[in-house]
């Protein structure tokens, strides 16, 4: 089984700290920014650690965990001030794909059953920070949970007596170090300072870790180089699309060091034909293209591309290359798949930067209870315009009340994604009943 990577937000006051001492704030506090960041420098999972006491206090962290759930592309795991099960459960529906119940807690003991039961063995963990609590609840945790979190070092104490996956959380900092606790074989998985640091590349260090035979997770290729087909170079032409909306960014070239430093870095590695030398999409610029996903194409002789773009893909600061026109037949490019969240885009960028006399920053303003009126508003006039038969009204009404939902979407943090997954859901519940 690979060894999972699994750096931690210690979030206090909706911002993110430095963890159990001193708590200051880590970074620029930015939670969602660091959840973005981990997914893309080559963590496995992300574990949250909630630092709140008060209830209403802890009911906006849960609410802040829901927005690192929202943005963050591996797997979040929530720890701290859990307690009942309607934590567990506001957690879960979050987005939370595991929570973590604090065994140094007599009524987390007394909870886990319950809530394994409803929510399933696979979604539970288990801090400890002594053998002890282990030992006393041993055929309880193995039997109703899927993981500890050990927050000492008694993780090899723990594998003497039971078979259970043990991640461990460490703030040892020095690579060398890290690397042999990683090697453990009681070790599954490990948490702490150094995956958590902002300076230290996981695919970096994943590649030592393949070297010292500890097995991660990386970025495999199913087919061998030595299949491609390459042109009079020894290259392979890329096309870069991005990877939520297919634009076409730019066309590179890859030899093979840079399809595999691309593979080990998760960053789109070229070769400079001009310059003859490798080069990382944004090392200078900062406009890295984060890797999503890498196709070939029937012939073996050309890959797609699919990737986050930071920044501009072309060298004169535009989104694209391919923005000089030279000819173009009249016709209608919208794309009807993008002009939600085109339209999402732009509400959002109101709500974030309001614009003086926006009539979108005016129902921001007024806030939730105006929002709520407009959308009730605007239903009434739907169903009017479609008592009265009237295509073209009717057509102007649903597009006045898909707008103000979308300003309710952003204002109470529900996004596209969210939308799109519900109705995926729907969607495959009903293909299922056809079948």
């Amino acid at each position: 089984m690979n060894k999972q990577l699994i750096p931690c937000l210690y979030l206090q006051a909706e911002k993110a700290v430095t963890g159990f001492g001193q708590r200051n704030l880590f970074g620029d506090g930015n939670v969602e920014t660091l959840a973005k960041f981990y997914g893309d420098n080559g963590a496995d999972e992300l574990l949250v650690f909630d630092f709140s006491s008060a209830d209403a206090e802890h009911d906006r962290a849960i609410g802040k965990i829901r927005d690192i759930c929202q943005v963050s592309e591996i797997p979040v795991i929530a720890a701290g001030n859990i307690k009942r099960m309607e934590d567990v459960k506001k957690l879960i529906y979050a987005g939370c794909a595991k929570v973590v119940l604090n065994f140094s807690k007599e009524n987390n003991i007394k909870l886990l059953e319950e809530v394994s039961r409803r929510f399933g063995k696979e979604r539970m963990m288990i801090s400890i920070s002594d053998l002890r609590e282990f030992t006393e609840n041993q055929d309880l945790i193995e039997t109703y949970a899927d993981t500890v979190l050990a927050l000492d070092t008694v993780e090899n104490e723990i594998a003497e007596i039971s078979q259970i996956s043990i991640v461990l959380h460490t703030d040892e900092n020095r690579s060398e170090n890290v690397l042999e606790l990683l090697g453990e074989p009681a070790v599954s998985g490990l948490c702490g300072a150094y995956v958590s640091s902002l300076e230290n590349d996981l695919h970096t260090f994943k590649e030592t870790c393949e070297e010292a035979g500890i097995p991660v997770n990386t970025y495999k290729s199913n087919i061998a180089w030595s299949d491609f087909k390459l042109n009079s170079d020894g290259m392979v032409p890329v096309i870069v699309q991005d990877y939520r909306t297919d634009e076409v960014l730019m066309l590179a070239y890859m030899n093979e060091l840079a399809f595999n430093t691309t593979l080990k870095l998760g960053k789109m590695t070229y070769w400079s034909r001009s310059r003859n030398e490798l080069w990382t999409k944004g090392l200078t610029s900062g406009h890295v293209q984060y890797v999503k996903s890498l196709t070939i194409d029937c012939d073996n002789d050309t890959i797609l591309a699919k990737v986050e773009q930071v920044g501009a893909a072309c060298h004169t600061g535009n989104r694209t290359c391919f923005f000089k026109p030279l000819l173009k037949k009249e016709y209608d490019d919208t794309n009807p798949l993008h002009v939600f969240q085109n339209v999402y885009d732009v509400i959002t960028d109101r709500k974030e930067h309001p614009k003086e006399g926006s009539y979108t920053n005016y129902l921001f303003e007024k806030g939730l209870d105006k929002i709520l009126k407009k959308c009730g508003e605007e239903c009434s006039e739907v169903i009017i315009a479609a008592k009265n038969n009237d295509h073209n009204e009717l057509v102007m009404e649903i597009s006045d009340l898909l707008y103000h939902l979308t300003v309710l979407m952003v204002h109470q943090n529900v996004t596209v994604e969210d939308i799109n997954a519900e109705l995926e859901k729907r969607s495959l519940k009903t293909r299922l009943l056809t079948i």
